[in-house]
């Protein structure tokens, strides 16, 4: 095995996969609450190399120092940093300013639902007075949200014919009365939540739920925390380091062709 031609395949595989995160990033520049991801790379465990057929030390091998194998695709990990706010004077759109994260009862095409976490708080009423997300999911009330109750009993239910007011805790109000509050948690560890889809998030067996401390804006949305300049860079970047170590694979690929042809002389 050609030990270079290994080391620049492993180089490309690393940064295609860097590409895709930064592709992804791009593609959801503008989906309300989506935090950017991030890629890593690490490098393989380095390895003894020995002399062989070294007959000065009879015959035992001799260590002649070390040598990488090249890179590996590294854990994908997610920036959780809050993104800008847009004031849409829409009485049903809310952000969270600080951690944390509202919880919906998810439903999916099977018919099961489970709690899973969002930062996009662009619900709407029903008719029947709930509240849930765009895409028809309820919003969780805060016993709900803690508890992990995905029942209708955790479900927000308001009056549909008159508007409706949310203080900074999430406590929604009609005519000066409070009828239910808005479900914002949050998780004691982020490592044990992934990305769902390109907004939603799901916690790994071992994550605990906690109350959340963010404050609720009525009125605004969280937009995407995703630079797109920066993004741009790095793409150009990650194309350069890629087109480096497909340089290097023809380089080898050429010296091999001759070393063949010689051979052949």
């Amino acid at each position: 095995m050609v030990k270079g031609l290994y080391t620049a395949y492993t180089g490309m595989i690393n940064q295609m996969n860097r590409l895709d995160v930064l592709t992804n990033n791009l593609a959801n520049s503008a989906t309300t609450g989506f935090k950017k991801e991030g890629a890593t790379t690490q490098s393989f465990d380095a390895m003894y190399t020995f002399r062989i057929k070294d007959e000065s030390s009879y015959n035992l091998a001799r260590r002649i120092g070390s040598m990488s194998l090249g890179a590996k695709i590294g854990e994908n990990y997610t920036d959780f940093d809050q993104g800008s706010f847009r004031e849409t004077e829409n009485l049903t759109d809310f952000a969270l300013g600080g951690r944390g994260f509202f919880a919906i009862a998810y439903t999916n095409k099977a018919g099961e639902t489970s709690m899973k976490f969002t930062r996009d708080g662009g619900f709407v009423i029903n008719t029947d007075g709930y509240l849930v997300t765009k895409d028809g999911d309820y919003v969780l009330n805060r016993n709900a949200a803690l508890n992990g109750n995905t029942g209708e009993a955790g479900y927000i239910r308001v009056d549909p014919t008159k508007p409706i007011l949310v203080d900074s805790y999430g406590r929604i109000y009609q005519d000066d009365v409070q009828v239910a509050d808005i479900g914002v948690i949050d998780v004691a560890d982020y490592n044990y939540i992934e990305h769902f889809g390109e907004n939603l998030y799901q916690l790994h067996n071992g994550g605990q739920i906690v109350d959340g401390t963010a404050q609720v804006y009525q009125g605004v949305l969280e937009m995407s925390n995703v630079n797109v300049v920066n993004e741009m860079v790095q793409m150009i970047n990650v194309t350069r380091a890629y087109e480096s170590n497909q340089k290097v694979i023809q380089s080898i690929d050429t010296t091999l062709e001759k070393a063949v042809n010689l051979g052949k002389v």
